[in-house]
């Protein structure tokens, strides 16, 4: 059986690094907009659960709130322990007798103070049972939709997806539509993006390909999101726009809260609650 720990910390190393570009760009932006503020950063460690080690891990939850980034939160975490047994049959490679896991990943919301700039979602990382596997992917999800700014999401993640595999872009972006979805209302989260899950590693030629992937799609949320973001942050909006974005946020509340994968994740395996809970929107309505 492979010793994954080394493979875990370079996707460690390159969830960090990716970390402090984003939140770079995102300080950059507000800058430009005439704001100082900036991530704030709290470490955290995973309190052990019964049976486990002292050292279980942790990660560093970084919130920003500014005049661009109503409120931004850019989390890196590693951990390891033991799942809960009746949890350890819902995750891959995992079962009631076999329940130790790793994971280290970033997750990233941001919503936006002008209705104008869509919200947006990026996750990827990478978990270990008795199987190791990558997962992520990003959704943009606009409260005023824009056909050219919905393109040039696509494109990128279109990009990303072409150089790992000919048809990775038809299926993680189908994989997306049907995930990020809102049964109990009807309809989408947002205008898509892509989605991967169980992309598993039996071998370490397989993982430096799947990791390879997996930064491609980090480099690609990097170059694309802020590029809308310019575009759209300095155009006048009206009370009618503010209504649309709260009620839209109401509903990205509902997802994230019933039917989110990483939420109920973090909840079971003793993940810091804030980091967990920092998708949630700042202000939102319920008509």
């Amino acid at each position: 059986m492979t010793d994954w720990t080394p493979y875990t910390a370079r996707a460690r190393d390159w969830f960090e690094h990716l970390r402090n570009a984003i939140c770079a760009e995102f300080e950059a932006i507000e800058r430009e907009a005439g704001s100082d503020a900036a991530f704030e950063y709290t470490p955290w460690k995973r309190e052990a659960l019964e049976g486990e080690s002292e050292d279980t891990g942790g990660g560093t939850r970084g919130l920003m709130k500014g005049k661009v980034f109503e409120k931004v939160g850019v989390n890196v975490s590693t951990v390891a322990g033991g799942l809960a047994k009746d949890f350890a049959a819902t995750i891959n490679g995992a079962s009631a007798e076999q329940n130790a896991f790793s994971a280290t990943g970033i997750s990233l919301v941001a919503h936006m103070a002008n209705p104008h700039v869509p919200a947006v979602h990026m996750n990827t990382r990478f978990l270990t049972t008795t199987k190791a596997w990558f997962g992520g992917g990003a959704d943009l999800n606009p409260p005023l939709p824009y056909p050219d700014d919905t393109a040039e999401f696509h494109a990128a993640f279109r990009s990303a997806c072409d150089s790992f595999a000919p048809d990775a872009y038809q299926r993680y972006k189908a994989w997306a539509d049907e995930y990020f979805y809102i049964p109990h209302r009807g309809v989408h989260r947002g205008v898509g993006g892509i989605f991967y899950d169980h992309l598993e590693c039996p071998d370490e030629e397989t993982w430096e390909a799947n990791f390879a992937f997996t930064k491609a799609v980090g480099e690609a949320f990097l170059a694309v999101f802020p590029r809308i973001v310019r575009r759209r942050m300095g155009q006048v909006w009206t009370a009618e726009d503010k209504a649309q974005q709260l009620e839209w946020r109401g509903r990205y509340a509902e997802f994230n809260l019933v039917y989110d994968r990483g939420t109920l994740f973090g909840l079971k395996t003793g993940g810091n609650i804030d980091a967990i809970l920092m998708s949630l929107p700042p202000h939102a309505t319920w008509s």
